[in-house]
């Protein structure tokens, strides 16, 4: 992420917090920071790995096509990697950097990332991870971010 995008985001998070301080309590609003927090943790742990994987090829995985063929068996193979050593997966589209770019409209964002989430559960099931993944964002009420004016990330 650049330094002018890090600094954006700092600013539209601080925006978020000023917009929240009256509307629920810190502890409430803690739950949410951490939750971001950590999905953008997973996000970029993910990121690496993959490159990772890919460095041979001299990819990143930010830039591969999900629609193409060659795309999709990549990312395939990145999910079954990424299951078995990471315990989860996130496509590309799913990253939090590729959200952050995306400056997707208010309402969208929200449910973009409600699905996000959800996905990376569901990435687990049936895996060693599961129990470790199961319900992980389960106290982030993302509807609740639909009332208040929410700031675009980018």
């Amino acid at each position: 992420m650049l330094d002018d995008q890090k600094k954006q985001l700092q600013t539209q998070l601080w925006n978020i917090a000023n917009e929240l301080r009256g509307k629920m309590d810190a502890d409430e609003f803690r739950d949410y920071i951490l939750g971001f927090i950590f999905y953008k943790y997973l996000s970029e742990k993910l990121h690496l790995y993959a490159n990772k994987l890919l460095k041979a090829d001299k990819l990143d995985y930010k830039d591969i096509n999900e629609k193409s063929q060659k795309g999709k068996k990549i990312i395939e193979a990145i999910k079954t990697e990424s299951v078995d050593k990471l315990g989860y997966f996130l496509a590309p589209s799913e990253l939090f950097s590729t959200l952050v770019e995306s400056n997707q409209a208010n309402n969208n964002i929200i449910e973009k990332l409600e699905k996000i989430l959800n996905g990376i559960e569901r990435s687990t099931m049936g895996t060693e991870s599961e129990d470790d993944f199961d319900k992980l964002f389960s106290e982030l009420d993302l509807n609740f971010w639909l009332n208040i004016k929410f700031v675009g990330l980018t």
